[in-house]
């Protein structure tokens, strides 16, 4: 019998408790507590890779070497992004180290045609105080002391080119089909902060146009993933039906010729499609997959009932089937030292038709049961065997000894007159006196000697009947008597002829005459 805890979801394996369902299209990840009476999850896989996304976050200001280096000085502001706060650095500090502006490690690298293009929006006065020009005004963007002008605008116009990349770098993952709605919002939302009053030198109307752009590309992108997300939700639904719909086949399909073993293997590859599909589909609403679980469950909890019920009915009948055979033994056991070998061995078959007719009692009960039934059988077959090889052989000596009393009685013939005859019955009586008492011969044997034996006996008792059919009295008398019959009725029938006057029936008499003529010639 399969075990039946094979298709049960409550005994699937989850990892500690918990259970991941993912989003094929724009869904996030989620651990979620497996309830009673709700679909069970499958077991979550790793997230699949994704290409890099947008940091909600703008990255932290670059700052110069030679404000690294600069040691605090009374009455100069540190150079930083924004408003300027702190001392200035010293000129003997200033000293100890060349001012570089160069890109950190994994920077981006820009042209100089596109760092030029940006600087062009801003300007650096002798204070170290950085400037952009947005339309007619300008606005301060930070102050960069102690350094030479064009290194304050180059790296400000960096920041300005690292925000358009990251700008192109949203416009790209756009055109992808890994990015899901929330990331859409969350880019849109984190540039637009950055964008709104940006520390940099560049075109930061350009910035602002592009990210209109971009926010109206990504509420179409999020359209059409939410559209994407529809169709793949129907499918996932059809996909999850087509199994529930299997599963309710099978348990509609049970009946007495089921096949519960292999209905069992149907169901457990069924419940395993169920689990890949809710590892490998979109995530169905709460709703739609608690009222297919449900479906899925009660086809499910069919089969294991009706299952069960049929095991419960398969062992009453395996021990009902058990008691019948080993009363069976017990009557074999019984007569196996017969040597009644014709009544007993009727017997035996008739225990045979009981015992194919009880049904089974497991394979192991069966096994041993029908070793000690063969048991009590072989004993007494054993014994038939042995009789009947020694009847064989005495059998054989018996067909030796009448063969050679046929050929004795075959030496009688022919007979020729009924002394002969006479004196070849004597015989042949001897003969047949010692004959019946030799006993049996071989079966096939008996038709053949038994024939020749009479075809002797025919061929004397042909030559004593005609003897005696010649001499016999009452023949004779009998012979008479017809005689005189034919006689009166032809006398009779002479006269109606003469009397009758009727074509026809006149006819009819003198053939009625003309047969017992016929008669009457046969018997003189």
């Amino acid at each position: 019998m399969a075990d039946e805890t094979a298709t049960t979801p409550e005994n699937t394996q989850m990892p500690e408790g918990e259970q991941r369902t993912d989003n094929a299209v724009g869904g996030n990840a989620t651990a979620v507590t497996p309830q009673v009476g709700t679909e069970p999850t499958a077991t979550a896989e790793a997230p699949t890779p994704s290409e890099p996304e947008v940091t909600p976050e703008a990255p932290a200001a670059p700052v110069s070497p030679v404000a690294e280096a600069a040691p605090a000085s009374a009455g100069k502001p540190v150079p930083a992004p924004g408003k300027p706060e702190g001392p200035a650095p010293t000129p003997a500090a200033f000293a100890k180290k060349t001012p570089q502006v160069a890109p950190a490690p994994g920077t981006p690298t820009y042209s100089d045609k596109d760092i030029k293009e940006a600087e062009s929006f801003g300007r650096v006065d002798d204070e170290g105080n950085v400037f952009v020009k947005e339309g007619e005004t300008e606005r301060q963007v930070g102050q960069f002391p102690n350094a030479t002008k064009d290194e304050a605008l180059n790296l400000y116009a960096r920041r300005f080119l690292d925000i358009r990349e990251k700008l192109d770098l949203f416009a790209a993952r756009l055109k992808t089909t890994k990015i899901k709605p929330h990331e859409i919002d969350e880019s849109v939302k984190s540039l637009g902060e950055e964008i709104k009053e940006p520390e940099v030198v560049g075109d930061i109307a350009s910035l602002r146009s592009r990210l209109d752009d971009l926010t109206k590309q990504g509420q179409a992108k999020k359209e059409e993933l939410a559209e994407a997300r529809k169709a793949a939700m129907a499918k996932a639904i059809e996909e999850r039906t087509v199994i529930v719909q299997k599963a309710e086949e099978l348990a509609n399909s049970l009946d007495e010729s089921t096949n519960w073993r292999s209905t069992a293997d149907k169901f457990r590859s069924l419940f395993e499609q169920w689990q890949n599909h809710q590892r490998t589909a979109i995530r169905i609403d709460k709703a739609e997959a608690d009222v297919l679980w449900k479906r899925f469950s009660s086809a499910r909890t069919t089969f294991n009932q009706a299952r069960r019920k049929w095991a419960q009915q398969r062992d009453a009948q395996r021990s009902d089937a058990k008691r019948i055979k080993e009363e069976i033994i017990a009557q074999a056991d019984k007569i196996k030292d017969s040597t009644d070998w014709g009544a007993t061995s009727h017997e035996f078959n008739e225990l045979m038709d009981r015992w194919k007719q009880a049904g089974r009692a497991g394979r192991q009960d069966d096994d041993q049961l029908w070793a000690r039934f063969r048991q009590a059988a072989d004993v007494f077959f054993n014994a038939r065997q042995a009789d009947r090889d020694k009847t064989s052989v005495d059998e054989k000596d018996n067909l030796a000894k009448k063969e050679a009393l046929l050929t004795k009685a075959e030496a009688l013939l022919p007979v020729k007159d009924v002394k002969a005859a006479k004196q070849a019955r004597q015989a042949l009586a001897s003969i047949q006196e010692e004959w019946d008492q030799i006993g049996y011969v071989p079966r096939d044997d008996v038709r053949r000697i038994e024939g020749r034996m009479d075809a002797v006996d025919r061929e004397i008792k042909s030559v004593e009947d005609a003897a005696w059919n010649q001499s016999d009295p009452e023949t004779d008398a009998r012979v008479s008597s017809f005689e005189g019959q034919l006689r009166a009725q032809l006398e009779e029938l002479n006269q109606q002829i003469a009397a009758e006057t009727d074509p026809d029936k006149k006819r009819q008499l003198e053939t009625e005459k003309a047969t017992k003529e016929q008669w009457l010639s046969a018997v003189k």
